[in-house]
Protein backbone atom coordinates (compact mmCIF):
# COMPACT_ATOMS: atom_id res chain seq x y z
CA UNK A 1 0.00 0.00 0.00
CA UNK A 2 1.65 3.73 -0.91
CA UNK A 3 1.18 5.20 2.21
CA UNK A 4 1.23 8.39 0.58
CA UNK A 5 -1.56 8.03 -1.40
CA UNK A 6 -3.76 6.64 1.51
CA UNK A 7 -6.45 9.00 3.08
CA UNK A 8 -5.50 9.96 6.86
CA UNK A 9 -9.43 8.49 7.94
CA UNK A 10 -10.38 5.45 6.18
CA UNK A 11 -11.90 2.25 7.36
CA UNK A 12 -9.90 -0.65 6.05
CA UNK A 13 -11.38 -3.97 6.91
CA UNK A 14 -11.96 -8.03 6.13
CA UNK A 15 -15.25 -7.78 4.44
CA UNK A 16 -18.23 -9.72 2.31
CA UNK A 17 -21.37 -7.99 0.93
CA UNK A 18 -23.05 -8.59 4.10
CA UNK A 19 -20.72 -9.06 6.86
CA UNK A 20 -17.69 -7.05 8.08
CA UNK A 21 -14.78 -8.76 10.69
CA UNK A 22 -13.47 -6.49 13.87
CA UNK A 23 -11.35 -8.05 16.51
CA UNK A 24 -11.32 -7.78 20.15
CA UNK A 25 -9.34 -9.58 22.50
CA UNK A 26 -10.11 -10.73 26.09
CA UNK A 27 -8.83 -13.31 29.19
CA UNK A 28 -9.19 -16.93 28.57
CA UNK A 29 -12.41 -17.35 30.53
CA UNK A 30 -14.48 -14.64 28.00
CA UNK A 31 -12.26 -15.68 24.77
CA UNK A 32 -12.38 -19.34 24.84
CA UNK A 33 -16.08 -19.98 25.82
CA UNK A 34 -16.98 -16.66 22.68
CA UNK A 35 -15.08 -18.85 19.74
CA UNK A 36 -16.91 -22.09 20.91
CA UNK A 37 -20.40 -20.89 21.26
CA UNK A 38 -20.75 -18.01 18.93
CA UNK A 39 -21.49 -15.33 21.96
CA UNK A 40 -20.08 -13.81 24.64
CA UNK A 41 -21.26 -15.51 27.79
CA UNK A 42 -22.83 -14.53 30.58
CA UNK A 43 -19.90 -13.29 32.35
CA UNK A 44 -19.50 -10.51 29.42
CA UNK A 45 -20.45 -7.08 30.78
CA UNK A 46 -22.81 -5.70 28.60
CA UNK A 47 -23.30 -2.84 30.45
CA UNK A 48 -19.59 -1.47 29.67
CA UNK A 49 -18.70 0.18 26.58
CA UNK A 50 -16.92 -2.19 24.24
CA UNK A 51 -14.65 -1.16 21.65
CA UNK A 52 -14.45 -3.11 17.90
CA UNK A 53 -11.51 -2.83 15.46
CA UNK A 54 -11.68 -3.18 12.10
CA UNK A 55 -7.61 -3.48 12.07
CA UNK A 56 -5.93 -6.80 12.65
CA UNK A 57 -2.44 -4.88 13.34
CA UNK A 58 -3.91 -2.05 15.16
CA UNK A 59 -6.07 -5.24 17.60
CA UNK A 60 -2.16 -6.88 17.42
CA UNK A 61 -0.62 -3.41 19.13
CA UNK A 62 -3.58 -3.34 21.41
CA UNK A 63 -3.14 -6.65 23.17
CA UNK A 64 0.56 -6.87 22.24
CA UNK A 65 0.47 -10.04 20.18
CA UNK A 66 -2.10 -11.50 22.93
CA UNK A 67 0.21 -11.02 25.14
CA UNK A 68 -0.87 -8.67 27.60
CA UNK A 69 -2.64 -9.09 30.20
CA UNK A 70 -6.54 -10.02 30.11
CA UNK A 71 -6.37 -9.75 26.14
CA UNK A 72 -4.85 -12.99 25.76
CA UNK A 73 -7.20 -14.44 23.66
CA UNK A 74 -7.49 -12.49 20.51
CA UNK A 75 -11.07 -13.13 18.51
CA UNK A 76 -11.93 -12.14 15.26
CA UNK A 77 -15.73 -11.60 15.22
CA UNK A 78 -17.66 -11.30 12.24
CA UNK A 79 -20.93 -8.92 12.43
CA UNK A 80 -23.55 -7.61 10.19
CA UNK A 81 -22.65 -5.43 7.90
CA UNK A 82 -25.92 -3.52 8.41
CA UNK A 83 -25.20 -3.61 12.22
CA UNK A 84 -22.01 -2.33 11.73
CA UNK A 85 -23.71 0.23 9.57
CA UNK A 86 -26.51 1.55 12.32
CA UNK A 87 -23.72 2.08 14.54
CA UNK A 88 -21.75 4.66 12.45
CA UNK A 89 -25.39 6.70 12.27
CA UNK A 90 -25.86 6.34 15.62
CA UNK A 91 -21.71 7.27 16.56
CA UNK A 92 -20.78 10.81 17.67
CA UNK A 93 -16.58 11.37 17.35
CA UNK A 94 -14.99 10.78 21.19
CA UNK A 95 -13.45 14.06 21.08
CA UNK A 96 -14.31 17.43 20.34
CA UNK A 97 -14.32 19.53 17.10
CA UNK A 98 -15.08 23.16 16.61
CA UNK A 99 -15.97 22.90 13.14
CA UNK A 100 -17.89 19.72 13.31
CA UNK A 101 -19.85 20.15 16.63
CA UNK A 102 -19.90 24.05 17.14
CA UNK A 103 -20.08 24.57 20.68
CA UNK A 104 -18.73 21.89 23.41
CA UNK A 105 -21.86 21.57 25.65
CA UNK A 106 -23.98 20.70 22.57
CA UNK A 107 -20.73 17.73 21.80
CA UNK A 108 -21.15 16.79 25.01
CA UNK A 109 -24.93 16.47 24.80
CA UNK A 110 -24.27 14.22 21.42
CA UNK A 111 -21.49 12.36 23.26
CA UNK A 112 -23.76 11.17 26.20
CA UNK A 113 -26.46 10.52 24.05
CA UNK A 114 -24.89 8.19 21.35
CA UNK A 115 -25.30 4.29 21.19
CA UNK A 116 -21.48 4.61 19.74
CA UNK A 117 -18.80 6.66 19.73
CA UNK A 118 -15.59 7.05 16.84
CA UNK A 119 -11.89 6.97 17.55
CA UNK A 120 -9.17 7.59 15.26
CA UNK A 121 -5.91 5.68 16.23
CA UNK A 122 -2.29 5.81 13.82
CA UNK A 123 -2.58 2.35 12.27
CA UNK A 124 0.42 0.03 12.18
CA UNK A 125 3.01 -2.22 10.44
CA UNK A 126 3.86 -5.60 11.43
CA UNK A 127 6.69 -4.08 13.17
CA UNK A 128 3.46 -2.06 15.33
CA UNK A 129 5.20 1.00 14.11
CA UNK A 130 2.72 3.89 13.65
CA UNK A 131 1.57 5.06 10.03
CA UNK A 132 0.91 8.31 8.35
CA UNK A 133 -3.20 7.26 8.47
CA UNK A 134 -5.46 6.31 11.03
CA UNK A 135 -7.65 3.10 12.23
CA UNK A 136 -11.13 3.20 13.11
CA UNK A 137 -11.83 2.54 16.78
CA UNK A 138 -16.07 1.71 17.43
CA UNK A 139 -16.95 1.59 20.96
CA UNK A 140 -20.73 0.18 21.60
CA UNK A 141 -22.57 1.07 24.92
CA UNK A 142 -26.20 0.90 25.64
CA UNK A 143 -28.49 -0.26 22.54
CA UNK A 144 -25.43 -0.60 20.45
CA UNK A 145 -23.85 -2.81 22.75
CA UNK A 146 -26.75 -5.03 23.20
CA UNK A 147 -27.25 -5.11 19.48
CA UNK A 148 -23.60 -6.41 19.00
CA UNK A 149 -23.95 -8.93 21.46
CA UNK A 150 -27.45 -10.20 20.34
CA UNK A 151 -28.14 -9.60 17.33
CA UNK A 152 -25.34 -8.44 15.23
CA UNK A 153 -22.74 -11.83 15.59
CA UNK A 154 -22.48 -13.88 12.44
CA UNK A 155 -19.58 -15.74 13.54
CA UNK A 156 -16.35 -15.79 16.45
CA UNK A 157 -12.84 -16.99 15.80
CA UNK A 158 -10.22 -17.09 17.94
CA UNK A 159 -7.29 -15.82 15.84
CA UNK A 160 -4.49 -16.25 18.87
CA UNK A 161 -2.80 -19.01 17.23
CA UNK A 162 -2.40 -16.62 14.03
CA UNK A 163 -1.11 -13.76 16.00
CA UNK A 164 1.31 -15.56 17.31
CA UNK A 165 2.41 -17.40 13.97
CA UNK A 166 2.77 -13.89 12.84
CA UNK A 167 4.67 -12.63 16.03
CA UNK A 168 6.89 -15.18 15.57
CA UNK A 169 8.03 -14.72 11.74
CA UNK A 170 8.47 -10.98 12.32
CA UNK A 171 10.71 -11.60 15.22
CA UNK A 172 12.47 -14.56 13.20
CA UNK A 173 12.93 -11.22 10.53
CA UNK A 174 10.76 -13.28 8.17
CA UNK A 175 8.33 -9.85 7.63
CA UNK A 176 7.29 -11.18 3.93
CA UNK A 177 6.12 -14.42 5.38
CA UNK A 178 4.43 -12.67 8.21
CA UNK A 179 2.68 -10.14 5.71
CA UNK A 180 1.31 -13.29 3.75
CA UNK A 181 -0.81 -14.47 6.65
CA UNK A 182 -2.47 -11.02 7.52
CA UNK A 183 -6.52 -10.96 7.38
CA UNK A 184 -6.62 -9.35 4.09
CA UNK A 185 -8.30 -5.72 4.50
CA UNK A 186 -9.82 -3.75 1.84
CA UNK A 187 -11.33 -0.13 1.87
CA UNK A 188 -14.96 -0.38 3.44
CA UNK A 189 -17.11 2.28 1.47
CA UNK A 190 -19.66 3.83 3.01
CA UNK A 191 -21.86 6.86 2.32
CA UNK A 192 -20.08 10.25 2.69
CA UNK A 193 -22.68 11.81 4.77
CA UNK A 194 -22.20 8.44 7.19
CA UNK A 195 -18.70 9.31 7.92
CA UNK A 196 -18.35 13.14 7.55
CA UNK A 197 -19.42 13.39 10.77
CA UNK A 198 -17.06 11.36 12.56
CA UNK A 199 -13.15 12.31 10.68
CA UNK A 200 -11.22 14.36 12.40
Amino acid sequence: MNDQNEPAFRIRARHTETTITVYQAYRPEIGGPAARHGRFPSSWKRERMTWIKPSFLWMMYRCGWGTKDGQETVLAIEIDREGFLWALRNACLSHYVPALHGDRAGWKRRLRQASARVQWDPERNLRLEPLPYRSLQLGLAGEAAARYADEWIVGIEDVTPLAAEIHGLVRAGRPESAAGLLPEERPYETDEEVLAPLRA
